[in-house]
Protein backbone atom coordinates (compact mmCIF):
# COMPACT_ATOMS: atom_id res chain seq x y z
CA UNK A 1 0.00 0.00 0.00
CA UNK A 2 1.54 3.46 -0.44
CA UNK A 3 0.68 6.95 -1.41
CA UNK A 4 0.25 8.88 -5.05
CA UNK A 5 0.07 12.12 -6.40
CA UNK A 6 -2.27 12.44 -9.45
CA UNK A 7 -3.72 15.61 -11.31
CA UNK A 8 -7.23 16.69 -10.36
CA UNK A 9 -9.57 16.43 -13.19
CA UNK A 10 -11.31 19.56 -12.31
CA UNK A 11 -11.02 22.03 -9.82
CA UNK A 12 -13.11 22.86 -6.96
CA UNK A 13 -13.98 26.45 -6.34
CA UNK A 14 -14.60 25.04 -2.62
CA UNK A 15 -10.93 24.01 -2.63
CA UNK A 16 -9.47 27.12 -4.52
CA UNK A 17 -10.89 29.05 -1.77
CA UNK A 18 -10.49 27.99 1.25
CA UNK A 19 -6.46 26.47 0.64
CA UNK A 20 -4.95 29.77 0.39
CA UNK A 21 -7.13 30.40 3.79
CA UNK A 22 -5.62 27.48 5.03
CA UNK A 23 -2.32 28.27 3.93
CA UNK A 24 -2.06 31.63 5.32
CA UNK A 25 -3.44 30.21 8.94
CA UNK A 26 -0.88 27.47 8.75
CA UNK A 27 1.86 30.08 7.67
CA UNK A 28 0.75 32.53 10.95
CA UNK A 29 0.92 29.41 12.94
CA UNK A 30 4.51 28.39 12.06
CA UNK A 31 5.46 31.74 12.84
CA UNK A 32 3.66 31.64 16.24
CA UNK A 33 6.03 28.80 16.29
CA UNK A 34 9.09 30.81 16.27
CA UNK A 35 8.10 33.55 18.05
CA UNK A 36 7.48 31.42 20.88
CA UNK A 37 11.13 29.73 20.54
CA UNK A 38 11.86 33.41 20.80
CA UNK A 39 10.53 33.74 24.39
CA UNK A 40 7.74 35.90 23.55
CA UNK A 41 4.01 35.45 23.51
CA UNK A 42 2.74 35.70 19.78
CA UNK A 43 -0.72 36.36 20.48
CA UNK A 44 0.52 39.66 21.65
CA UNK A 45 3.11 40.06 18.64
CA UNK A 46 0.84 39.53 16.19
CA UNK A 47 -1.74 42.57 18.07
CA UNK A 48 0.83 44.62 18.08
CA UNK A 49 1.96 44.41 14.31
CA UNK A 50 -1.89 44.70 13.30
CA UNK A 51 -2.14 48.14 15.85
CA UNK A 52 1.17 49.19 14.13
CA UNK A 53 -0.05 48.57 10.67
CA UNK A 54 -3.57 49.12 10.75
CA UNK A 55 -4.82 50.62 14.73
CA UNK A 56 -4.54 54.90 13.43
CA UNK A 57 -5.45 57.12 11.08
CA UNK A 58 -1.48 57.74 10.78
CA UNK A 59 -0.47 54.12 10.51
CA UNK A 60 -3.03 52.75 7.85
CA UNK A 61 -1.38 56.12 5.96
CA UNK A 62 2.12 54.21 6.64
CA UNK A 63 0.12 51.09 5.57
CA UNK A 64 -0.92 52.49 2.23
CA UNK A 65 2.07 54.10 1.18
CA UNK A 66 4.53 50.80 1.44
CA UNK A 67 1.34 49.09 -0.47
CA UNK A 68 1.32 51.29 -3.66
CA UNK A 69 4.82 49.82 -5.06
CA UNK A 70 3.44 46.28 -3.92
CA UNK A 71 0.40 47.03 -5.63
CA UNK A 72 2.21 48.45 -9.22
CA UNK A 73 4.98 45.66 -9.11
CA UNK A 74 2.29 42.87 -8.16
CA UNK A 75 -0.20 43.48 -10.96
CA UNK A 76 3.56 43.63 -12.78
CA UNK A 77 4.38 40.15 -12.75
CA UNK A 78 0.98 39.11 -11.77
CA UNK A 79 0.05 39.09 -15.81
CA UNK A 80 3.49 37.60 -16.69
CA UNK A 81 2.65 34.63 -14.04
CA UNK A 82 -0.57 34.25 -16.01
CA UNK A 83 1.33 32.95 -18.89
CA UNK A 84 3.72 31.27 -17.60
CA UNK A 85 6.34 33.73 -17.90
CA UNK A 86 8.56 33.87 -14.73
CA UNK A 87 9.02 37.45 -14.36
CA UNK A 88 11.56 37.77 -11.31
CA UNK A 89 12.54 40.92 -12.48
CA UNK A 90 10.01 43.77 -11.21
CA UNK A 91 13.03 45.11 -8.73
CA UNK A 92 15.31 46.24 -11.20
CA UNK A 93 12.26 47.50 -13.57
CA UNK A 94 11.18 49.25 -10.60
CA UNK A 95 14.54 50.89 -10.29
CA UNK A 96 15.02 51.78 -13.94
CA UNK A 97 12.00 53.29 -13.59
CA UNK A 98 12.94 55.37 -10.42
CA UNK A 99 15.65 56.30 -12.71
CA UNK A 100 13.74 57.54 -16.15
CA UNK A 101 11.41 59.32 -13.84
CA UNK A 102 14.28 61.30 -11.86
CA UNK A 103 16.69 61.61 -15.04
CA UNK A 104 13.55 63.84 -16.12
CA UNK A 105 12.81 65.77 -13.24
CA UNK A 106 16.54 66.48 -12.83
CA UNK A 107 17.50 67.31 -16.16
CA UNK A 108 14.25 68.20 -18.00
CA UNK A 109 12.25 70.05 -15.95
CA UNK A 110 13.24 74.04 -17.38
CA UNK A 111 12.14 72.01 -20.66
CA UNK A 112 9.00 70.80 -20.19
CA UNK A 113 5.73 73.36 -19.09
CA UNK A 114 5.22 72.33 -15.29
CA UNK A 115 1.64 70.90 -15.70
CA UNK A 116 3.33 68.34 -18.41
CA UNK A 117 6.17 67.53 -16.35
CA UNK A 118 4.94 64.82 -14.10
CA UNK A 119 3.01 63.25 -17.37
CA UNK A 120 6.45 62.99 -18.94
CA UNK A 121 8.14 61.60 -15.79
CA UNK A 122 4.76 58.80 -16.00
CA UNK A 123 5.98 57.79 -19.56
CA UNK A 124 9.42 57.89 -19.36
CA UNK A 125 9.07 54.95 -16.54
CA UNK A 126 6.55 53.09 -17.99
CA UNK A 127 9.01 52.74 -21.10
CA UNK A 128 11.91 52.18 -19.02
CA UNK A 129 10.98 49.28 -16.85
CA UNK A 130 8.66 48.10 -20.24
CA UNK A 131 12.36 48.17 -21.64
CA UNK A 132 14.07 46.55 -19.14
CA UNK A 133 11.83 43.71 -18.72
CA UNK A 134 11.22 43.68 -22.79
CA UNK A 135 15.14 42.30 -22.80
CA UNK A 136 14.83 38.71 -20.58
CA UNK A 137 11.38 38.69 -22.98
CA UNK A 138 13.21 39.01 -25.97
CA UNK A 139 15.80 36.85 -25.24
CA UNK A 140 13.01 33.59 -24.28
CA UNK A 141 11.37 34.51 -27.28
CA UNK A 142 14.73 34.27 -30.18
CA UNK A 143 16.76 32.39 -28.24
CA UNK A 144 14.62 30.48 -25.64
CA UNK A 145 16.63 31.19 -22.46
CA UNK A 146 15.36 30.68 -19.48
CA UNK A 147 13.77 34.19 -17.96
CA UNK A 148 13.70 33.48 -14.54
CA UNK A 149 17.73 33.74 -14.43
CA UNK A 150 17.91 36.87 -17.07
CA UNK A 151 15.34 38.72 -15.39
CA UNK A 152 16.95 37.86 -11.98
CA UNK A 153 20.51 38.79 -12.91
CA UNK A 154 19.05 42.67 -14.19
CA UNK A 155 17.93 43.24 -11.12
CA UNK A 156 21.22 43.63 -9.80
CA UNK A 157 22.54 45.96 -13.24
CA UNK A 158 19.90 48.21 -12.03
CA UNK A 159 20.05 48.43 -8.93
CA UNK A 160 24.48 48.62 -9.17
CA UNK A 161 23.53 51.49 -11.80
CA UNK A 162 21.26 53.84 -10.00
CA UNK A 163 23.68 53.60 -6.74
CA UNK A 164 26.12 54.55 -9.04
CA UNK A 165 24.27 57.81 -9.63
CA UNK A 166 23.24 59.12 -6.57
CA UNK A 167 26.55 57.98 -5.14
CA UNK A 168 28.19 59.57 -8.34
CA UNK A 169 27.49 61.74 -11.29
CA UNK A 170 23.66 62.83 -9.75
CA UNK A 171 24.71 63.07 -6.02
CA UNK A 172 23.68 66.76 -4.52
CA UNK A 173 26.65 68.75 -4.14
CA UNK A 174 24.38 70.47 -1.31
CA UNK A 175 23.78 67.28 0.20
CA UNK A 176 26.08 67.30 3.33
CA UNK A 177 27.94 63.87 2.16
CA UNK A 178 24.89 62.25 2.02
CA UNK A 179 23.85 59.81 -1.13
CA UNK A 180 21.14 60.88 -3.36
CA UNK A 181 20.64 63.37 -5.83
CA UNK A 182 18.97 67.29 -5.71
CA UNK A 183 15.62 67.42 -4.93
CA UNK A 184 13.18 67.18 -7.59
CA UNK A 185 11.09 70.74 -8.54
CA UNK A 186 7.56 71.32 -6.95
CA UNK A 187 6.27 70.71 -10.50
CA UNK A 188 7.67 67.08 -10.21
CA UNK A 189 5.74 66.51 -6.82
CA UNK A 190 2.75 63.66 -7.14
CA UNK A 191 0.39 64.97 -5.02
CA UNK A 192 -1.11 64.08 -1.69
CA UNK A 193 -4.22 62.55 -0.89
CA UNK A 194 -3.60 61.98 3.26
CA UNK A 195 -0.71 61.93 5.07
CA UNK A 196 2.20 60.79 3.26
CA UNK A 197 -0.23 58.85 0.46
CA UNK A 198 0.04 59.71 -2.72
CA UNK A 199 -1.62 59.90 -5.98
CA UNK A 200 0.21 56.68 -7.14
CA UNK A 201 -2.90 54.93 -5.22
CA UNK A 202 -5.45 56.27 -7.88
CA UNK A 203 -2.72 55.10 -10.65
CA UNK A 204 -2.41 51.23 -9.18
CA UNK A 205 -6.71 50.98 -9.07
CA UNK A 206 -6.68 52.25 -12.37
CA UNK A 207 -4.35 49.44 -14.01
CA UNK A 208 -5.91 46.79 -11.53
CA UNK A 209 -9.37 48.31 -13.46
CA UNK A 210 -7.05 48.00 -17.09
CA UNK A 211 -5.97 44.67 -16.29
CA UNK A 212 -9.40 43.23 -15.31
CA UNK A 213 -10.77 44.19 -18.69
CA UNK A 214 -7.94 43.14 -20.73
CA UNK A 215 -7.98 40.10 -19.40
CA UNK A 216 -11.43 39.02 -18.59
CA UNK A 217 -13.10 41.38 -21.50
CA UNK A 218 -10.91 41.12 -24.69
CA UNK A 219 -9.13 38.45 -27.35
CA UNK A 220 -5.88 39.65 -26.08
CA UNK A 221 -6.60 38.29 -22.58
CA UNK A 222 -7.61 35.06 -23.87
CA UNK A 223 -4.88 34.46 -25.90
CA UNK A 224 -2.69 35.10 -22.31
CA UNK A 225 -5.25 32.69 -21.12
CA UNK A 226 -4.66 29.73 -23.38
CA UNK A 227 -0.57 30.55 -23.72
CA UNK A 228 -0.45 29.78 -19.72
CA UNK A 229 -2.60 26.95 -19.91
CA UNK A 230 -1.56 24.80 -22.97
CA UNK A 231 1.32 26.78 -25.44
CA UNK A 232 1.57 24.06 -27.86
CA UNK A 233 -2.37 23.98 -28.02
CA UNK A 234 -2.43 28.18 -28.50
CA UNK A 235 0.81 27.63 -31.39
CA UNK A 236 -1.50 25.44 -33.03
CA UNK A 237 -4.25 28.08 -32.87
CA UNK A 238 -2.22 30.10 -34.58
CA UNK A 239 -1.30 32.26 -31.40
CA UNK A 240 2.21 33.88 -31.74
CA UNK A 241 4.21 32.67 -28.55
CA UNK A 242 6.67 35.28 -29.45
CA UNK A 243 4.25 38.02 -30.01
CA UNK A 244 2.26 37.32 -27.03
CA UNK A 245 5.70 37.34 -24.91
CA UNK A 246 7.13 40.66 -25.80
CA UNK A 247 3.62 42.34 -25.19
CA UNK A 248 3.20 41.08 -21.87
CA UNK A 249 6.58 42.15 -20.64
CA UNK A 250 6.14 45.53 -22.06
CA UNK A 251 3.47 45.66 -19.67
CA UNK A 252 4.55 43.56 -16.89
CA UNK A 253 8.01 45.75 -17.13
CA UNK A 254 5.65 49.06 -18.06
CA UNK A 255 3.41 48.71 -14.00
CA UNK A 256 6.66 47.67 -11.94
CA UNK A 257 8.39 50.85 -13.63
CA UNK A 258 5.42 53.15 -12.81
CA UNK A 259 6.03 51.61 -8.65
CA UNK A 260 9.82 53.19 -9.23
CA UNK A 261 8.11 56.48 -10.48
CA UNK A 262 5.79 56.53 -7.65
CA UNK A 263 8.47 56.29 -5.10
CA UNK A 264 10.70 59.08 -6.83
CA UNK A 265 7.76 61.70 -7.29
CA UNK A 266 5.50 60.80 -4.64
CA UNK A 267 8.10 59.94 -1.90
CA UNK A 268 11.65 60.87 -1.71
CA UNK A 269 11.36 63.83 -4.10
CA UNK A 270 14.72 62.66 -5.54
CA UNK A 271 16.43 59.58 -6.38
CA UNK A 272 18.17 58.46 -3.46
CA UNK A 273 19.33 54.78 -1.46
CA UNK A 274 16.12 53.16 -0.40
CA UNK A 275 14.21 52.90 -3.68
CA UNK A 276 14.71 49.36 -3.96
CA UNK A 277 13.93 47.90 -0.74
CA UNK A 278 12.69 44.47 -2.09
CA UNK A 279 9.35 45.56 -3.23
CA UNK A 280 9.65 43.44 -6.16
CA UNK A 281 10.72 40.51 -4.73
CA UNK A 282 7.67 40.75 -2.39
CA UNK A 283 5.24 41.55 -5.50
CA UNK A 284 6.17 37.51 -6.29
CA UNK A 285 4.04 37.01 -3.08
CA UNK A 286 1.58 39.26 -3.39
CA UNK A 287 0.31 37.97 -6.81
CA UNK A 288 0.79 34.41 -6.04
CA UNK A 289 -1.31 35.09 -2.96
CA UNK A 290 -3.97 36.74 -5.29
CA UNK A 291 -4.15 33.77 -7.08
CA UNK A 292 -3.32 36.75 -9.82
CA UNK A 293 -6.57 38.21 -9.62
CA UNK A 294 -6.30 41.98 -10.33
CA UNK A 295 -8.36 43.44 -7.86
CA UNK A 296 -6.95 40.16 -5.40
CA UNK A 297 -3.58 41.78 -5.97
CA UNK A 298 -4.49 45.14 -4.54
CA UNK A 299 -6.14 44.00 -1.27
CA UNK A 300 -3.28 41.48 -0.73
CA UNK A 301 -0.78 43.82 -1.39
CA UNK A 302 -2.13 46.51 1.05
CA UNK A 303 -2.11 43.26 3.80
CA UNK A 304 1.34 42.51 3.31
CA UNK A 305 2.02 46.17 3.62
CA UNK A 306 0.37 46.17 6.88
CA UNK A 307 3.13 43.07 7.86
CA UNK A 308 5.45 45.71 6.86
CA UNK A 309 4.65 48.36 8.68
CA UNK A 310 3.78 46.08 11.66
CA UNK A 311 7.30 44.98 12.04
CA UNK A 312 8.37 47.91 12.16
CA UNK A 313 5.94 48.28 14.81
CA UNK A 314 7.22 45.30 16.99
CA UNK A 315 10.78 46.42 17.12
CA UNK A 316 10.14 49.64 18.80
CA UNK A 317 7.32 48.62 21.23
CA UNK A 318 8.62 44.37 21.63
CA UNK A 319 12.51 44.84 20.95
CA UNK A 320 12.15 41.48 18.58
CA UNK A 321 13.50 42.48 14.81
CA UNK A 322 12.07 44.01 12.09
CA UNK A 323 12.90 41.28 9.87
CA UNK A 324 10.50 39.24 11.86
CA UNK A 325 8.51 40.36 9.50
CA UNK A 326 10.39 39.08 6.46
CA UNK A 327 10.39 35.39 8.19
CA UNK A 328 6.58 35.59 8.22
CA UNK A 329 6.51 36.68 4.66
CA UNK A 330 8.31 34.03 3.40
CA UNK A 331 6.32 31.37 5.97
CA UNK A 332 3.38 33.21 4.30
CA UNK A 333 4.79 31.73 0.68
CA UNK A 334 5.78 28.55 1.42
CA UNK A 335 2.53 27.51 2.63
CA UNK A 336 0.96 29.00 0.00
CA UNK A 337 3.02 27.07 -2.79
CA UNK A 338 2.55 24.30 -0.78
CA UNK A 339 -1.44 25.21 -0.85
CA UNK A 340 -1.25 25.50 -4.20
CA UNK A 341 0.33 22.17 -4.87
CA UNK A 342 -2.97 20.53 -3.12
CA UNK A 343 -5.18 22.21 -5.38
CA UNK A 344 -3.99 20.67 -8.30
CA UNK A 345 -3.53 17.55 -7.41
CA UNK A 346 -4.32 14.80 -4.59
CA UNK A 347 -3.17 12.08 -2.62
CA UNK A 348 -4.41 8.82 -3.64
CA UNK A 349 -4.30 5.62 -1.48
CA UNK A 350 -3.38 2.57 -3.70
CA UNK A 351 -3.00 -1.44 -2.51
CA UNK A 352 -1.31 -3.88 -4.17
CA UNK A 353 -3.69 -7.00 -3.98
CA UNK A 354 -1.97 -10.38 -3.37
CA UNK A 355 -0.62 -12.06 -5.70
CA UNK A 356 -0.70 -9.25 -8.37
CA UNK A 357 1.87 -7.95 -10.19
CA UNK A 358 3.51 -4.10 -9.76
CA UNK A 359 1.22 -2.99 -12.67
CA UNK A 360 -2.16 -4.49 -11.34
CA UNK A 361 -2.46 -2.24 -8.77
CA UNK A 362 -6.33 -0.86 -7.30
CA UNK A 363 -6.97 2.62 -5.93
CA UNK A 364 -9.29 2.79 -2.67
Amino acid sequence: MRLIIEKRLESSRLIAFLVPIASILLALLAGAGLLAAAGVNPWQTYRAMALGAFGSKYSLSETLVKAIPLMLSGLGVSIAFRMLFWNIGAEGQLAMGGFAAAGVALFLADKIPDPLLLPAMFVAAFLAGALWGLIPAGLKAALGVNEIITSLMLNYVAILWIEHLFYGPWKDPQGYGFPGSAQFPKAAWLPRLTGRVHAGLIIAIVAAAFLWLVLGRSKWGYEIKVIGENPRAARYAGMSLARNILLVMLLSGGLAGLAGFGEVAGISHRLQKGLTVGYGYTAIIVAWLARLNPWGVLLVAFLLAGLLVGGDQIQITMGLPAAMALVLQGAILFFVLGGALFAQYRLRLVRRPPGLSTSAEVTE
